[in-house]
């Protein structure tokens, strides 16, 4: 089994909420999906995506991650997409970083991989545990009672987790601001919700000691990404009464290693793109186990291709550990494929289809924008 063709499709993604906020001002009102389809020689498919969030976020940006894709693909041709690891050793070889470009390949792999031998991902990533799993919101900031409102919105779709995005720059109200709308945000909070409070790298370690003693006693939450360097983490950490969740510093296992060993947070945010794939992905799931360190299991944003990589992965975390998946494909208007998915009242769990369990619709994606073979 080889891989003899690789195709790369381009997908806009419009944000469902019209406009996305974010920390420092960033705004999003659309994506720009990478898609990738891989042939083999008897005839398996698989598919995989990458959607950067934007140019802003992470260093990636959507014809970054085309280009690396196009560097990528023909050094894969004629490899056997079930030797995950060796494939990622020969894109090592080939391309150092970009994980956004290599994603799309990994995951498609993965998926092919699973197709192959009758099996979902979830089982070659070590079985899934079973236990529904709460969907996380994203719920991207605004005025405090705009964004208590969508958090009800969410809550009554079924949602039990919540990422609350703040960020204010002072000439918004900085951190009051802030305050008002994370106690908007879990004003009306019920047993059993967790919330996540996503700077998404946006304060200082001032900003986020000012926002921490402008909060009412009592509200149960944990903040994630707050600040955009390591220095500043550990200088927030020694300080810090909550718990500290490592989002975009946490992109490489040394990373995680560090992060553990140093003791600088008790979670992670695991988004398979950020690590680069499923097979990074799961180093990262283990690394986060071996070290107690809570998970939720996330991408940058996405569409189907990219939650059903979610689901999979998320679905093999020990629920102990486990905050939730994030729902990356109610973010967007566009629907790429119809996935195999089990939703009940506590959550959501991949379906037994094999691979991602992924029924790609051809219209939506139109013609390759480039083949390799």
């Amino acid at each position: 089994m080889r891989i003899g063709r690789v195709e790369l499709y381009g997908v806009e993604l419009p944000y469902a909420g019209g406009t996305y906020h974010l920390s420092g001002g960033r705004t999003y009102e659309s994506f720009d999906a990478a898609v990738v389809r891989i042939a083999c020689d008897d005839g398996t498919e698989g598919w995989g995506e990458s959607t950067p969030f934007g140019s802003t976020y992470l260093a990636a940006h959507p014809a970054g991650t085309r280009a690396g894709i196009a560097v990528l693909a023909p050094a894969l041709l004629g490899q056997d997409p079930r030797r995950v690891e060796r494939v990622n050793d020969v894109m090592d070889r080939t391309l150092v970083g970009h994980h956004d470009a290599r994603t799309a390949l990994d995951v498609a792999c993965w998926d092919a991989f699973g197709r192959s031998v009758g099996l979902p991902v979830a089982t070659l990533l070590g079985g899934s545990t079973d236990v529904p799993m709460p969907r996380i919101s994203s719920i991207h900031a605004g005025e405090p009672e705009e964004m208590r409102a969508r958090v009800a919105d969410h809550r009554a779709r079924g949602y039990r987790a919540h990422s609350v995005k703040i960020g204010a720059l002072d000439a918004e109200g900085g951190p009051a601001h802030d305050a008002e709308r994370i106690a908007a945000s879990l004003a009306d909070r019920e047993r059993g919700e967790y919330f996540l409070v996503d700077a998404n790298g946006g304060l200082t370690p001032e900003s986020a000691l000012r926002l921490l003693r402008l909060l009412p006693p009592g509200l149960d939450v944990v903040l994630e990404a707050p600040c955009a360097s390591w220095r500043e983490t550990v200088s927030l950490r020694r300080r810090c009464p909550v718990p500290i969740v490592v989002d975009e510093l946490g992109q490489l296992d040394s990373d995680l290693a560090l992060a553990a060993g140093e003791d600088l947070a008790d979670g992670i945010g695991l988004k398979v793109s950020k690590a680069g794939g499923l097979t990074p992905g799961r180093r990262h799931r283990d690394i986060a186990r071996s070290a107690g360190l809570t998970v939720s299991v996330q991408d940058t944003v996405g569409s189907s291709l990219a939650y059903a990589a979610i689901l999979h992965l998320g679905a093999t975390v020990p629920p102990r550990l486990l905050r939730g998946v994030l729902d990356c494909e109610e973010m967007v208007t566009v629907r790429t494929a119809t996935l195999d998915v089990r939703v009940a009242d506590a959550g959501v769990l991949p379906g037994d289809a094999p691979g991602l369990g992924a029924t790609v619709d051809p219209e939506v994606l139109g013609d390759p924008l480039q083949v390799w073979e």
